[in-house]
């Protein structure tokens, strides 16, 4: 669904933001995007919807490409910003600008996705808080149906009861024929949705295989100490003692910390890689 092949791009003050870059992701799934801050996971989405263009390799999604900005490829891909910003107008006049453009919106599920998040659909957004008109856009988001949607931090800003509702409603509408890719830090708001987890570094993807093969894969132990084991990958000080990660050896594991396997990317990824 979405195919990248050698991409490079980058900004006058940073000219190698990616370079040779691949990336292939597959439908039916949500993708979890991790990165440090200035990775470019933001500018990777962006690229991905056609809002930047790259300097060189290739980038399809849908068999077409995203700086053509072609009608096919837009109804069918939305992207959701981290900081969202809307017209002083009402959720209704939001609704009849918008939703046209998307041929598979549905009215039913975006007043349900607004009654979830417990925001009044007669409301007006210029009267919203910041974390409201989230929710308010998040909800058009979501029902637009798009087969690909893009979502940049989705859950900052929302409270604790609203990032519940998100949870919820996402693992609700994940379809075989949809695809999700989620850019975050808040690895444990999502942890429990991700199918797949995605990490780039220094202008590459390091890292990308599913919660299944990292479940095949990888060795979880919570213990009271660093494991002394001659395979240990990586270990954490967590509460209740340490994680360790080492390769899977059938042994039943812990459950995968998300979080903490990030850290372990980051810090021996060879180590990691090596594993799968």
């Amino acid at each position: 669904m979405i195919d990248i092949n050698g991409l490079a791009f980058g900004y006058s003050h940073r000219k190698d933001l990616f370079k040779d870059l691949n990336l292939k992701i597959t439908s039916g799934k949500i993708h979890g995007l991790l990165g440090l801050n200035g990775a470019g996971k933001s500018s990777l989405l962006h690229l991905i919807q056609g809002l930047r263009f790259a300097d060189e390799g290739s980038i399809k999604v849908f068999g077409l490409s995203p700086k053509q900005r072609d009608i096919k490829h837009l109804q069918q891909s939305f992207l959701l910003p981290e900081e969202v910003y809307t017209p002083d107008i009402s959720m209704k006049q939001y609704i009849d600008m918008y939703s046209p453009f998307y041929p598979l919106f549905s009215l039913e599920s975006f007043l349900q996705f607004l009654n979830e998040f417990e925001l009044d659909r007669s409301a007006h957004l210029g009267q919203m808080s910041m974390g409201q008109k989230k929710k308010a856009v998040i909800a058009f988001a979501l029902a637009t149906n798009t087969k690909i949607l893009l979502m940049d931090e989705p859950t900052n800003g929302l409270d604790i009861p609203s990032k519940k509702q998100f949870r919820k409603i996402l693992s609700h509408i994940i379809t075989d024929d949809r695809t999700f890719l989620i850019s975050t830090h808040q690895i444990r708001d999502l942890h429990s949705l991700i199918d797949n987890v995605i990490a780039i570094s220094n202008g590459h993807i390091i890292f990308n295989q599913s919660i299944n093969e990292i479940v095949d894969s990888l060795h979880f132990s919570l213990d009271g100490k660093p494991s002394s084991s001659d395979d240990l990958i990586y270990h954490e000080r967590v509460p209740g003692g340490y994680l360790n990660i080492s390769p899977s050896t059938g042994i039943p594991s812990f459950e995968p910390d998300l979080e903490v396997l990030f850290n372990a990317i980051m810090t021996n990824n060879s180590a990691i890689n090596q594993a799968f």
